[in-house]
C-alpha cells in the first residue's frame, strides 16, 4: 500500500503546478505581461467564465466515459495519459505570444482555453477517480489522500513562490517576460509528464473486490448525482469552499503588488503559507487519531474565520497578514482534504443506496468544483481589478484607497462568507461518519457487492 500511497501522491505534483499556473496566474498574463486593454480583458473576463462553467457541467459526462471504459490498462490511466500530453500542449500554446490583438487574439484564445480545459479534465477526473479504487479503509484512504494533497500543495507552492523570481530570471535571459512566460510553461508541462508517469507505471489498483456493473448512461449520470443526497450537499459545500479559496489564492501577486507595495514579498509569504499548509496535511493522520471528523471540520474553520478577519483588519505589515496567513492556510488544508475524503466516501453510500459504485461520476464532480470556483474567482478577480483600476495601474501608488478597499473586500470578505456557507451546509446536511460508514460497507458486503478482502491490503 506504501507504493500506491508513494506513486499515486508524486503524480500529482507536476499536475498542479501547471492548474495553479493556469487558474492563479493566466488573469495576470494577460493584464500585466500582455498589457492587453481593458476591451479586450473584458470579453476575456466572460470568456474565461462562460468556458469554465461550461466545462464544469460536463465533467460528469467525462466521467461517464471513464466509467464505461473497459479496456486491459484499467478504466483510469488511459484517460490520465492522453490527458496529461494534451494539457501539456495547450497549456504552452496558452503562453505563447503569437503577435495577435484584438478579435483575433480572443478567438484564438477562446479555442486554446476550451482544448485545454477539456483535456485538463480527461486528465484529472481520471487521476482523482482512480484513489477509491485503491482502498475502501477510511483511514488508508486517508493516509493516501492527505500524501496526494501534500504532494498537490508542492506543487502549487512551487509555482506561487517561484513564478516571480523564476520568470524575471527567465526575462533577464531572454530579453522578454512573454518569452520569460512561454518557457515556464514548458517546463512545468515537462514536469507534469514527468509525475504522470511516475503515476501511470506505479499504481496498482484493487482487482477482483468491486462487482462488475453494467455501462451508466446519460439518465444514470443523472441518478448518481441527484439521488445521492450526500453527494449533492458535499458538492455544494465543496464548491462554496472553492469559490473562496480559489478567489483569495487568485489575488495574491495582485494584492503584494499593488496593496503591499513590493511584489516580490508575494514569494516569501507564499513559502510560508506552503510550508504551513503542507505541515498541516502531514500532521492530519495525528488529528484524525484523536478526533472525529467533524471536530476537525470545525476547529479547521475557526482557524480560517481569525485568519480572515485579521487579515482584513490588519495593515500591510508582514507580522501580520504573514500570521493571518498562515491560520488561513492550515484551516484551509485540513478542510480541503476532508471535502475529499467526503466526497470519496459518498461512492459507497451512492453504492448502498443506489446500487451502483460510479466512482468516475462521483470524483468528477471535484474537478467540476475546482472548475466553478476557478470560474467564479475568474469573474470576481477580472471584475475587481478593472473596477477597482488596478488593470491601468502600474504600482501601489496608482490606486485609490477606495480601489484598495475593493480589492480586500472580494479577496477576503467575499471567500470567507463563501466558506462560512459551505460549512453551514456540511454540520446540517452531511451525515457519513465513521459508524455510518462502517455499516454501509457491512451491507455491501453482505450483499456481494464488494469483497472482504478489499479492506486488507492490496490485493491483486
Amino acid at each position: 500500500m506504501n507504493r500506491n500511497r508513494i506513486t499515486f501522491g508524486l503524480g500529482t505534483i507536476g499536475r498542479d503546478m501547471l492548474y495553479a499556473l493556469v487558474s492563479m496566474y493566466l488573469m495576470f498574463y494577460l493584464t500585466d505581461i500582455l498589457d492587453l486593454p481593458d476591451s479586450t480583458l473584458w470579453w476575456l473576463t466572460g470568456i474565461l467564465f462562460a468556458a469554465r462553467v461550461f466545462d464544469a457541467v460536463n465533467d460528469p459526462i467525462m466521467g461517464i466515459f471513464i466509467d464505461n471504459t473497459n479496456s486491459r490498462f484499467g478504466k483510469f490511466k488511459p484517460w490520465i495519459a492522453v490527458g496529461a500530453v494534451l494539457t501539456g500542449i495547450f497549456t504552452v500554446l496558452l503562453y505563447t505570444d503569437f503577435g495577435l490583438r484584438g478579435t483575433a487574439y480572443v478567438v484564438m484564445f477562446t479555442i486554446v482555453y476550451l482544448c485545454w480545459d477539456v483535456s485538463f479534465t480527461a486528465n484529472d477526473i481520471g487521476y482523482w477517480s482512480m484513489l477509491p479504487s485503491l482502498s475502501i479503509d477510511q483511514k488508508e484512504r486517508e493516509k493516501i489522500g492527505a500524501f496526494a494533497r501534500i504532494c498537490a500543495d508542492v506543487g502549487l507552492f512551487a509555482v506561487v513562490v517561484g513564478i516571480v523570481p523564476v520568470t524575471e530570471a527567465l526575462g533577464n535571459i531572454f530579453g522578454s517576460m512573454t518569452k520569460a512566460y512561454f518557457v515556464f510553461s514548458v517546463i512545468i508541462a515537462l514536469l507534469m509528464l514527468l509525475g504522470q508517469s511516475i503515476t501511470l507505471f506505479g499504481v496498482r489498483e484493487l482487482k477482483g473486490v468491486f462487482k462488475q456493473e453494467s455501462a451508466t448512461t446519460l439518465k444514470g449520470m443523472f441518478k448518481v448525482i441527484f439521488h445521492n443526497d450526500q453527494l449533492l450537499y458535499t458538492t455544494i459545500a465543496m464548491a462554496l469552499f472553492m469559490i473562496g479559496y480559489t478567489t483569495t489564492t487568485s489575488f495574491g501577486l495582485y494584492y503584494f503588488k499593488y496593496a503591499y507595495g513590493d511584489e516580490n514579498m508575494y514569494s516569501i509569504f507564499a513559502l510560508v503559507l506552503g510550508v504551513s499548509q503542507i505541515i498541516a496535511l502531514a500532521v492530519f493522520p495525528v488529528f484524525s487519531r484523536h478526533f472525529d471528523r467533524k471536530k476537525l471540520y470545525a476547529g479547521a474553520t475557526v482557524f480560517v474565520v481569525v485568519g480572515y478577519v485579521l487579515f482584513f483588519l490588519s495593515p500591510a505589515d508582514m507580522k501580520y497578514i504573514g500570521v493571518a496567513g498562515v491560520l488561513i492556510f492550515l484551516g484551509e488544508a485540513f478542510i480541503q482534504l476532508l471535502m475529499l475524503m467526503f466526497l470519496a466516501d459518498t461512492i459507497e453510500y451512492g453504492q448502498w443506496k443506489l446500487g451502483r459504485r460510479n466512482d468516475s461520476i462521483t470524483l468528477s464532480l471535484q474537478p467540476f468544483i475546482n472548475k466553478m470556483g476557478g470560474a467564479v474567482a475568474s469573474g470576481i478577480v477580472g471584475a475587481t481589478v478593472i473596477i477597482s483600476g488596478i488593470s491601468t495601474a502600474v504600482s501601489k501608488e496608482d490606486v485609490t484607497a477606495q480601489g484598495l478597499l475593493i480589492l480586500k473586500l472580494s479577496m477576503l470578505g467575499i471567500p470567507l462568507l463563501c466558506i462560512l456557507a459551505g460549512y453551514l451546509i456540511y454540520r446540517l446536511k452531511y451525515r457519513i461518519d465513521e459508524e455510518m460508514y462502517n455499516r454501509i460497507i457491512s451491507d455491501l458486503k453482505e450483499r456481494g457487492d464488494i469483497r472482504d478482502r478489499g479492506t486488507g491490503p492490496l490485493s491483486q
